[in-house]
């Protein structure tokens, strides 16, 4: 299983490389493969109780085997990965989203120019010793506005940002197209990475399947997709967050049940996991586990094909909505921890309103557009990730769509063998899954820009970019980018989100929380966040 936050990127022919499904498995450049003959022992914590020698092993819900490269990642454990072994100009808090100065020595005060000027940190170096200079910045930079080179991270910067200029060894400038404070926390998404290092020939593809080369706290020492990836503490690091743990192994369990047991009893052979079950909380609880949960936009979403009638009719998409007991759903799957959505946005976003259109549960009303739209006897064979809490929520859409004359298959798969089928165009009716844009921040521009655009992965799989509506969203959305005052252009935001769930085209039925759990008798500054993966750059040993 892997979670649709491994996904998508914007470039049709990479996507399987993101995902994994062309070979993330496969040989990677020779100084990783060196020490990737074979998986490391997955209970290896450095000696049980251990001191400060011994290793953190951390057990992450997601596969490690999605792409590595920061300019092309979506996947919940490369991203969280990458927080650890990369470093941006600025990167941001985990929770607060704030921006705080990384290998740049501060953050701009003025922001209300289009040049925003960065000194690197003096002394920063990359893994391999080599210093960090104004040309590792340019590299990087250059790769993501590249017409010519599609990644994923050219969708967070190419509408604002203009160019990245050297100044001199150690001082950059950002030329901005116009003023857009909400830039700054978008930076912790360009990760600087070595360009004596990821400019050799076949390099970003080694980059995808798992080599990486930073100047952040801990380095990786091995990759081993499918089992585990290993780090040590980076000796030459000089940043703000030094590493607390001089070793750290992260596993990846997908399945729910082996990896609550590798954090459960006296014989625990994790200290901390993330992508709890609900189920398993007070379990988990009673054998002294400290469990929270992080409530954000992680959500459960259907996505229609457009061109599979009747789905192009939008009274069609809105009564198979109206029609899920969401109320049931969050009770019995989410057992609480969750609620409907009443806006693509959760309510804990900054730029939340209720939209206009809720789809609370009305069978009727469901049943009232059906025969509007002349739509009768519809069956329909729900394609689905099998995440673990997406199976628990699929007999209550299958359960409420057959009780308003809707007879509902449910067809759960690994989640790349999903994508790969509408990768390769393959008909399909309702896609079920997961996603959390937040692993990108809170920015609302940025989230609907992630879903919804006339070149965005996600609308060519729902083929929906060149409806008329569409073409209007689009244009709505990108005044709204370029709009300088921060309430209308909330405003904008706003309006824009109402016509997203009137169309119901890729749209959340609930959001729900994340669950971290840990050993607080091991760990302290442990904080759960509202998306995959785990942040451990302010944890320690208790």
């Amino acid at each position: 299983m892997r979670d649709v936050t491994d996904l998508p990127a914007p470039h049709r022919r990479s996507f399987l490389k993101y995902t994994g499904a062309l070979g993330a498995a496969a040989a990677l450049s020779s100084s990783l493969a060196a020490c990737s003959s074979g998986p490391q022992s997955t209970n290896d914590t450095g000696g049980g109780k251990g001191g400060k020698d011994a290793t953190l092993t951390a057990v992450i819900g997601y596969g490690n085997d999605g792409s590595w490269d920061p300019t092309q990642t979506a996947s919940a454990f490369s991203m969280a990965a990458n927080q650890h072994i990369y470093e941006g100009l600025l990167d941001t808090d985990p929770i607060s989203r704030e921006p705080y100065a990384a290998l740049a020595t501060e953050v701009p005060s003025d922001l209300t120019g289009t040049s925003w000027k960065f000194t690197l940190r003096a002394g920063a170096t990359f893994h391999d010793g080599k210093p960090v200079t104004a040309d590792d910045v340019v590299f990087v930079f250059d790769r993501i506005l590249d017409p010519n080179t599609q990644t994923l991270a050219k969708g967070f910067f190419e509408s604002w940002l203009k160019k990245v200029r050297r100044i001199d060894a150690s001082t950059v400038e950002l030329i901005l197209k116009f003023p857009f404070p909400d830039g700054l926390s978008r930076l912790t998404l360009a990760k600087i990475m070595p360009r004596h290092v990821f400019s050799r020939p076949g390099a970003w593809d080694d980059a995808i399947k798992g080599k990486a080369v930073g100047s952040g706290p801990y380095r990786q020492t091995a990759h081993h997709p499918k089992s585990n990836t290993t780090f040590e503490a980076f000796a030459g690091y000089n940043g703000p967050r030094p590493p607390a743990f001089k070793r750290m192994n992260w596993l990846t369990i997908v399945d729910a049940a082996p990896r609550v047991a590798k954090i459960s009893g006296a014989s625990a052979g994790a200290q901390i996991a993330d992508n709890i079950p609900y189920a398993n909380i007070e379990q988990l609880k009673k054998g002294g586990m400290n469990v929270q949960g992080g409530a954000g936009m992680n959500n459960l979403f259907l996505m229609f094909n457009t061109r599979h009638k009747p789905f192009d009719d939008v009274r069609v998409r809105q009564a198979l909505h109206y029609a899920i007991d969401t109320a049931k759903m969050v009770e019995v799957a989410l057992r609480g921890h969750g609620r409907p959505s009443s806006s693509f946005l959760n309510e804990g976003n900054p730029t939340y309103r209720s939209a206009k259109t809720v789809y609370g549960y009305d069978p009727g009303k469901a049943k009232k557009l059906l025969k509007a739209a002349g739509v009768s006897g519809l069956k329909i064979d729900i394609l689905a990730v099998n995440v673990s809490w997406i199976l628990d929520c699929l007999p209550t859409i299958k359960a409420s769509w057959d009780a308003i004359g809707v007879e509902t298959t449910l067809s759960p798969q690994e989640t790349t063998a999903v994508f790969t089928k509408m990768d390769q165009k393959q008909d399909y009716q309702v896609v079920a899954a997961a996603s959390n844009p937040n692993q990108f921040g809170l920015d609302a521009d940025l989230i609907m820009h992630y879903n919804y655009g006339p070149q965005n992965l996600w609308m060519q799989y729902a083929r929906w970019a060149d409806d008329p509506v569409a073409r209007q969203l689009f244009k709505d959305m990108d005044r709204a980018t370029r709009e300088p005052d921060a309430d209308r252009k909330k405003a904008m935001i706003q309006d824009y989100v109402d016509v997203v769930a009137e169309q119901a085209v890729l749209y959340p039925v609930v959001h729900n929380e994340l669950m971290t759990a840990w050993d607080p008798g091991r760990l302290s500054g442990i904080r759960a966040q509202p998306y995959p993966g785990i942040n451990l750059l302010q944890a320690k040993w208790a």
